[in-house]
């Protein structure tokens, strides 16, 4: 981490994206004495990718929790708590992981607050990592946010940046209903600079990560950079993408995308989940239902292939999205 003044006397810091989860974590812990961290590992060990790694030394193992390796059992035990008026983080491994404990989330968690007629609430945080490109093969490496994006009373999450690493696990923290956040196990090594504060952001909004006229770039998480990277292989060809990161995908915010797709006419949704019954595909239904006459090409998608993520280097680089797939699909539009 290394800190620097940057337009005077505004402070800067620069922060992996794995130290900026970790922020969050310390300051959260540090500010309301309700929150606790709960997971596989996540004391001694530090957890599965180092995010908590000294939180246990810091605060002690009433407030950093390891867990028995039961997915079901610790996420109910989180809901519990939050019922009970604690703040809990419970940690999941991985998101394939997290099929274990789906009963807890769909049936518990996302539902209490409407069974109750609004009398129970249910202010939990769950982080976990998604995505491939780590050679982990298909039991770590799936995209599954959407299954998430698909349940009503839960609000889903996919931080790209390292600034929403932080950020938006602080903001997670003052909803009063259960927050999944989605971290691209590929990011953890990013860096960025943040405001040495910690501050919520907002989360009910995308971010326009790049500005063009020419397409509209669609994506989040992990598959932001090989937008960003495809856009730029574009300008050198007078291409110029609009690049929207999505940020949060439920609720979505279509008004920004359609704002985009009002400029350039054109738009290609990248998804590192499977094509079919993709996010991908309910955000192109949307355009279609909100911004059809705003098209001058039908809307493109670039996801996985349909396929169990493999474990070999070439075969799993065929498999997901990439820069070079993305820039072909907008030339296929544009030229």
């Amino acid at each position: 981490m290394s800190v620097q003044l940057a337009g005077g006397s505004s402070r800067r810091v620069r922060l992996t994206y794995r130290e900026a989860v970790r922020a969050g974590l310390r300051h959260a812990l540090s500010a309301d004495d309700r929150v606790f961290l709960m997971g596989e590992d996540v004391g001694s060990y530090g957890g599965a990718f180092a995010v908590s790694l000294g939180l246990l030394d810091e605060f002690g193992p009433e407030r950093i929790r390891n867990t028995p390796l039961s997915e079901s059992a610790f996420v109910g035990a989180g809901i519990g708590a939050a019922l009970g008026g604690m703040r809990p983080i419970v940690e999941v491994m991985t998101i394939n992981f997290s099929l274990l404990a789906l009963d807890q989330i769909v049936n518990n968690a996302a539902t209490l607050r409407y069974m109750s007629g609004g009398q129970l609430e249910v202010p939990l945080v769950v982080r976990m990592a998604t995505g491939g490109g780590r050679q982990l093969a298909a039991q770590h490496a799936h995209s599954l946010e959407v299954w998430y994006a698909h349940v009503p009373g839960i609000k889903a999450l996919a931080p790209a940046t390292v600034e929403d690493a932080r950020g938006m696990l602080l903001a997670a923290l003052d909803d009063p209903d259960p927050v999944f956040i989605f971290e691209h196990a590929t990011l953890y090594p990013l860096e960025g600079e943040v405001d040495e504060e910690p501050r919520p952001v907002d989360i009910c909004r995308a971010s326009v990560r790049r500005e063009g006229g020419d397409v509209t770039l669609v994506t989040y998480g992990g598959s932001l950079a090989a937008c960003l990277a495809a856009a730029d292989d574009l300008a050198d060809e007078g291409i110029e993408a609009e690049v929207v990161d999505l940020r949060t995908l439920r609720p979505l915010d279509m008004d920004t995308v359609l704002v985009s797709l009002g400029k350039t006419h054109h738009a290609a949704i990248v998804d590192e989940g499977w094509k079919t019954g993709s996010l991908a595909g309910e955000v192109s239904a949307q355009i279609m239902e909100r911004g059809f006459d705003l098209l001058d090409w039908p809307v493109q998608r670039v996801c996985s292939a349909e396929v169990p993520i493999p474990y070999a280097k070439h075969l799993e680089d065929a498999a997901l999205p990439s820069r070079e797939r993305v820039a072909a699909t907008v030339r296929e539009m544009l030229v």
